[in-house]
């Protein structure tokens, strides 16, 4: 079984439930704090997770409980204070939902944080656990699409909630090879004020420095994936190559065209807590362990980061970005200063 990793969690929407719950099924580790700023929603996420207690204040609940792994899963505006807390408690790894941060200011500084401090992060970038992923990944790994030369990546939701998952499997086909530069552009401030706040559309090109191009397209005016009839499950990517080409979307199926392998795939794909959320929080535990790498490590978000807002400083100051970046005016507060009511 291995050693029990003891656990607090913040936030107890949704997502919260979820790894509250998961957490307490994978057997190696035990919740022993929950907090939320809506103490209604304690009853709920509690009865899945052997109903450890509520604190209304996470430093308190950090402080009483000293836990191996801090998790929050709260909007994407509140970030480097929570992982603040969880440093000074002196909690092992941080485990969080995506993306990273807001802006890339942010970003620098919990990274710098956490290195600092020598702590552990993941976040949910855990689609590549799916059935579908996998098995696409399998056929890009085999070599039979021949030489990569263009990956595609688009989805019909917005950015802040799409762009590092869009960014971070483009790399995960890509072999982790490092972006280069980014060319891109934004359209639409409907979606400036909502709680995952993004323009409407944002696009563009991704130069890797193996000489892959990647392209992102993300928000209302992406193409339908018609295979998918969810809405928001409406993600596809797109490997080509010399010899043949890949495809995967998520809730949804895969398929690949190879000289050397024919016709392949399935119609059939995951998208649920137990094909996902469960290996995710499984190689938590094998990370402490010191057995395996977090595939989802927060390295690996900062440069899908890194992608989403390189991507924004383009569309803003109309030129190629290159990375890595440095500080700038926050990605956010510059479009909502340019894009036209």
């Amino acid at each position: 079984m291995g050693q029990i990793y003891t656990v607090a969690i913040t936030g107890l929407g949704k997502r919260g439930k979820v790894h509250a719950d998961v957490f307490h099924r994978v057997g190696r580790f035990k919740v022993v704090g929950l907090s939320d700023v809506d103490k209604s929603k304690y009853e709920d996420a509690a009865a899945l997770c052997g109903n450890p207690p509520f604190f209304e204040d996470t430093a308190e609940m950090l402080k009483a409980t000293k836990p191996d792994v801090f998790c929050f899963c709260t909007p994407p505006s509140i970030r480097l204070p929570l992982i603040k807390l969880g440093v000074e408690a002196g909690v092992k790894l941080i485990a969080y939902e995506k993306p990273m941060a807001t802006s890339m200011n942010e970003a620098i500084e919990i990274r710098n944080l956490l290195r600092s401090a020598g702590v552990k992060s993941v976040l949910s970038h855990q689609r590549k656990y799916n059935v579908q992923f996998q098995k696409c990944k399998e056929v890009v790994d085999s070599g039979a699409l021949g030489r990569i030369h263009t990956i595609y990546a688009t989805g019909t939701g917005w950015m802040m909630h799409l762009a590092t998952h869009l960014a971070d499997y483009m790399r995960w086909f890509n072999g982790e090879a490092e972006a280069e530069w980014v060319v891109g552009m934004a359209v639409g401030r409907g979606k400036l004020t909502d709680n995952h706040p993004s323009p409407d559309y944002l696009a563009g090109f991704v130069q890797f420095a193996n000489g892959v191009r990647g392209i992102i397209e993300v928000g209302d005016l992406a193409p339908d994936v018609p295979e998918v009839d969810y809405w928001w499950r409406k993600v596809r990517f797109i490997i080509q190559g010399t010899e043949g080409f890949a495809e995967v979307h998520v809730g949804d199926g895969w398929r690949a065209v190879t000289k050397s392998r024919g016709w392949e795939g399935s119609a059939e794909g995951t998208w649920d807590a137990d094909h996902e959320q469960v290996p995710y929080i499984q190689d938590i535990a094998l990370w402490l362990d010191g057995v395996k790498h977090h595939p989802c490590d927060g390295e690996s978000a900062y440069k899908d980061q890194e992608i989403m807002c390189a991507l924004m400083r383009s569309a803003v100051q109309r030129r190629r970005i290159d990375i890595p970046l440095g500080p700038d005016e926050p990605e956010l507060e510059a479009l909502s200063r340019v894009l036209p009511e």
